[in-house]
């Protein structure tokens, strides 16, 4: 899942942005109001951690404005100000959720992984399968075939993009913008190997290929039935 994060303090955008991507996330990184409404607009965000004070435009203003616009994109607003009144404007503004500073980053990410859940209003985003394979985005597992299989965050991430688009190519640039951050050149082979390690742990020791190659395209995840 791709997030970006809107915060003008250095110290909290480090905190959070390091955390999300050790959780397997892909993550932008504002540090000023306009910029940060420029790119929810034109980027395809699983969600957004706004913080409420920032430069040239608040973060309730961005997210007004956004909402405004069409823009649906999950918002979870961080601020210093914890009174029922602050929360309310920030509901109102648009936010999906509000967390006080400082906060536990782990509770920052159980919001956040629910609010992608209830934006998507499916039950897959639970569970999630194809021919045989079982991933359980709760409790961050992959089974097939009801063997385990042990990944990495960035390997689970990949994955989940891959299962959730079974049947569709895959491009290496859609990959990497899901996948990694948006500023990664799109001619590095850091898809090919991660690729190759996800391959090794989903297709080996069993008789069906998941994972194909579309040769000058990219990726797709499917059965051969």
């Amino acid at each position: 899942m791709r997030v970006l994060v809107i915060e003008d303090d250095e110290t909290v955008a480090g905190f959070v942005s390091k955390g999300l991507r050790q959780a397997g996330f892909a993550v932008d990184v504002s540090g000023d109001g306009e910029e940060g409404l420029h790119l929810i607009r034109g980027e395809p965000y699983d969600a957004a951690v706004v913080d409420v004070m920032l430069p040239h435009m608040t973060g309730l203003e961005i997210v007004s404005r956004f909402r405004g616009e069409g823009g649906t994109t999950p918002v979870i607003f961080l601020s210093a100000k914890r009174s029922v009144q602050d929360r309310v404007r920030g509901l109102q503004s648009g936010g999906d959720d509000y967390l006080v500073k400082p906060f536990a980053f782990s509770e920052l990410l159980a919001r956040l992984r629910a609010l992608v859940r209830r934006a998507s209003r499916s039950e897959e985003t639970t569970r999630l399968s194809t021919g045989g394979l079982e991933m359980d985005l709760l409790k961050h597992r992959v089974q097939r075939e009801g063997r385990e299989i042990e990944l990495q965050p960035r390997e689970f991430t990949l994955l989940e993009y891959l299962m959730r688009n079974s049947g569709n190519v895959a491009s290496k640039t859609m990959i990497l913008e899901h996948v990694w951050d948006f500023h990664f050149d799109p001619r590095t082979n850091v898809v090919d190997v991660l690729i190759s390690r996800l391959r090794s742990k989903v297709d080996r020791d069993f008789p069906e290929q998941l994972i194909h190659t579309i040769r000058g395209i990219g990726y797709v995840l499917k059965t051969s039935s």
